[in-house]
Order: C-alpha cells, then structure tokens, then sequence
C-alpha cells in the first residue's frame, strides 16, 4: 500500500524532530568531551586561540644590494625599492649598489 502525502509529510515532521534532537544531544556530548579535556589538561579558551609560532619556518633573505647614502638595502627580492629606481633612473647602475 502506498504512503500518502499527509503520512510522509508527518514521518518527515517526526524525522526532523529526530535529528533536531540527536544533533543536540550529540554536540552536548561533544562539549562535555572538550571540557573534561581542558579540565584534565589543564587549559582555558585563550589557549585553544592562540597560535604557535612557526620554529624555523621564516628567515631573512641577505642584502644583495645597498645605498651607501642612506644605509637602505634590498635583497634582489620583489618589486625594487624606491630609492633604487630612483638612482637607476638618474643614471646610476645596478651594480653600483651590489653588496
């Protein structure tokens, strides 16, 4: 015998309730388990949002270049700097400024 649309609308209506429910029970259960971790670890929220730094992960690049003006450097890297664009632009050459 086939289901009418008043019965599938009402075991929809009883299958959201279902799920609205075990969704809550489930993220209770999920919280309690966090807590009871934190508690037995000994930790607070602040130390959930905090990062650790990266060991090892970033270095500097060494100067390849110098204004011996102003003491200002670039590594080769990226766009050139203003005050290098600038010297080139007034006749001075790349190599004038190689460390």
């Amino acid at each position: 015998m086939a289901a009418t649309l008043k019965d599938l609308l009402a075991q929809r209506a009883a299958l959201d309730e279902q799920i609205a429910q075990t969704k809550e029970r489930e993220l209770a259960d999920a919280i309690a388990k966090v807590k009871s971790l934190m508690s037995e670890y000994g930790l607070t929220a602040a130390d959930l949002s905090s990062r650790p730094a990266k060991a090892g992960k970033t270095s500097k690049v060494a100067a390849k270049y110098r204004n011996l003006a102003t003491g200002e450097t670039w590594s080769g890297r990226g766009l050139q700097p203003k005050w290098l664009k600038a010297a080139i632009a007034n006749g001075a050459k790349l190599e004038d400024f190689h460390v």
